[in-house]
């Protein structure tokens, strides 16, 4: 008897039919295509994910509701390389005062207390910092706008939007070198490797705006291999359908990489092949629902013939307007590369694509890194993306799109107060960037660095605290961006500054 309930208890816990799965079943008796059909348009579009799990809500206090979205698109602007935050959102009047002398001899030396420079920092590169002899402001600055706002020279087209601007001049980060590009966008210190991006928690929280177009894209050349690569725009454990998708704006040849070759595949041939590839990719899709790659396979083949008309469609600049173009230097030789990359961004936003990664100054170590020559370097990169960005800026509030995208233009790190010959080093300790429409309080700054630029000393943010501002300002909680499995740290989901919130 005994032996007989063993056996039973045994086959109990073995499917009675081993050649076919339950979802399967479902599928042939035409209940379970619907269904994932239905599910899967919930989960691309956000809906699915905004509920709890059955049964765990009740477990433990009522979720909180979510923010009210003001806003519906994000432009993120990173400039490779470390951005001098004394020569553009943060100029300091007293690095002049004392140039040439060692920071211990003015009263500032308390900021090379080493145990402040030690502060938040980990693993850390040794041959960066040290650099004590304060070097003088390389770039004039003045006051603009109503909100009086103190903007470097060299950004001075920016400037004219100053009262759309909300500078946060008291960031900081956790390491020294050009790794840190990868914490900017993922919060993680590099060692730690791939983690999402706040592109792909927006793609994942929120899903598209437009089946034609990605709901993640990448403009321009990404930072190097060296300091992060495709983890700058990559989505780590939620899976490479969340990615960043890289679009290249060339109005004669937009898509190559997903166009017929020679043109020798007639439309509706491919248009069939798409659909016989996306069918066989769904049915296996039901027996394997968790393959990730597999999720991502079936999307692109979706997506891509899609996109094979939208996206010559979006990044078709040639059909703005003269005044349009510009307005965003593409007249001008230093400005035209940028400006196509700040015109494709908006004509993206405009048709509902929600995250568009722009990067100036990729590959290597970032072409921003002015050890040497900041005046120069500094001064030709900013003409660059000066007039583009004000441009954006401009156009996005004329259109009255400014009000439901938030920009963010930042980088990795500042550079330090002292000199290393006539250039500055990296820079953790504190640095800037500024963001702008979407429910941002325009015409203010918030938190402060030392006289000197040297620590941020009022109002510190780390870097996710930027990424937790425009989570919220779209309506995504990102203390509740979690999937199984895979809780977020508290340094990682970061806390939205409120003060710059409208």
């Amino acid at each position: 008897m005994a032996a007989s309930e063993d056996r039973m208890a045994k086959g109990a816990g073995r499917r009675c039919c081993p050649g076919i799965s339950r979802r399967s079943f479902l599928v042939d008796t035409g209940m379970g295509f619907t269904g994932l059909a239905l599910g899967a348009m919930l989960l691309r579009d956000g809906v699915a994910r905004a509920a709890p799990l059955g049964g765990l809500a009740a477990a433990g206090p009522a979720a909180a509701p979510p923010p009210e979205p003001r806003a519906r698109s994000v432009i993120w602007i990173f400039l490779c390389g470390g951005v001098s935050h004394l020569e553009s959102f943060d100029p300091k009047p007293a690095l002049n005062r004392y140039a040439g002398k060692s920071i211990d001899e003015t009263p500032y030396k308390g900021a090379l207390d080493p145990k402040k420079l030690q502060e938040n920092l980990f693993d850390v590169n040794p041959a960066h910092g040290g650099r004590k002899v304060i070097f003088p402001l390389q770039a004039g600055f003045k006051k603009y706008g109503q909100s009086g706002l103190e903007i470097s020279d060299w950004f001075s087209e920016v400037a004219e939007c100053a009262d759309e601007l909300a500078i946060v001049r008291s960031l900081w980060t956790v390491h020294n070198d050009h790794g840190t590009q990868l914490t900017w966008h993922t919060g993680r210190h590099p060692r730690e490797g791939p983690f999402p991006t706040i592109g792909s928690w927006v793609s994942y929280g929120l899903g598209t705006l437009n089946g034609n177009l990605p709901e993640y894209v990448v403009l321009g050349e990404p930072t190097g291999d060296c300091c992060g690569g495709a983890w700058t725009h990559g989505a780590g454990y939620l899976g490479p359908e969340y990615s960043g998708v890289r679009l290249k704006v060339d109005p004669a040849n937009p898509l190559p990489f997903i166009s017929p070759a020679g043109g020798s595949v007639p439309l509706e041939e491919q248009a069939a092949q798409f659909s016989l590839l996306g069918k066989l990719n769904q049915l296996a899709g039901i027996d394997y629902p968790d393959d990730q790659a597999l999720r991502a396979r079936i999307k692109s083949y979706e997506l891509a013939f899609n996109m094979q008309a939208a996206v010559p469609e979006t990044v078709a600049i040639d059909r703005e307007s003269e005044a349009t173009r510009k307005l965003y230097g593409l007249d001008r030789d230093p400005t035209r590369s940028f400006g196509q990359l700040c015109l494709a961004a908006r004509r993206l936003v405009e048709r509902g694509v929600r995250f568009v990664q722009l990067f100036h100054g990729g590959g290597g170590g970032g072409a921003w890194d002015a050890h040497s020559g900041i005046k120069k370097n500094h001064g030709e990169l900013a003409a660059q993306v000066d007039r583009p960005i004000a441009g954006l800026l401009k156009d996005l509030k004329a259109r009255g799109l400014l009000e439901s995208t938030v920009m963010v233009c930042g980088t990795e790190f500042g550079r330090t107060p002292g000199a290393e010959g006539d250039g500055r080093d990296h820079h953790p300790h504190g640095f800037s960037a500024w963001l702008a429409g979407g429910g941002i309080r325009g015409g203010m700054t918030h938190g402060a660095t030392d006289e000197l630029g040297f620590h941020a000393i009022e109002d510190r943010h780390y870097v996710t605290d930027i990424h937790a501002t425009v989570l919220k300002l779209l309506g995504l909680d990102p203390r509740s961006l979690e999937i199984p499995g895979r809780k977020r740290l508290d340094m990682d989901k970061g806390e939205p500054i409120e003060e710059i919130i409208a």
